[in-house]
């Protein structure tokens, strides 16, 4: 004995509706849309300067890092002149270079005092970072 019902049931399936499905994977779109964009990089905000005659280094740099403000920034902490001096000493030693990145805005004389201060610790290659233009 068969029922009609069943067999009516397994006739009129014979397409999966996948709107659902589609709604779905657009609202997952969105959601991962959304939260990518709230990720910040951290780090200290720099505007750097123009040059038309900027290199690419790719070398083991220490850097120092002058704000707007003035701020000195050494490996993402600020630092005063002793300890820049220290740091500088060390640099100096091992030889190493130095990689200043001042903000545009930044003052020219405390770009300079830290530049005389690396010099004066031994210092050899100094140099100060751009943007292409």
């Amino acid at each position: 004995m068969r029922f009609k019902g069943r067999m009516e049931l397994e006739h009129g399936l014979k397409q999966i509706d996948i709107a659902p499905l589609i709604d779905i994977v657009f609202q997952l779109l969105i959601f991962f849309m959304l939260t990518s964009s709230f990720v910040i990089q951290p780090g200290i905000k720099v505007n750097l300067p123009k040059a038309l005659t900027s290199e690419v280094v790719k070398l083991e740099n220490v850097e120092i890092l002058v704000t707007s403000e003035n701020v000195v920034y050494l490996n993402g902490g600020v630092v005063n002149t002793q300890e820049l001096k220290s740091v500088l000493k060390i640099s100096g030693k091992k030889a190493q270079t130095i990689l200043i990145k001042a903000d545009k805005r930044a003052s020219l004389g405390r770009v300079v005092e830290i530049w005389d201060l690396a010099r004066d610790m031994g210092v050899t290659q100094i140099n100060i970072a751009t943007n292409e233009e």
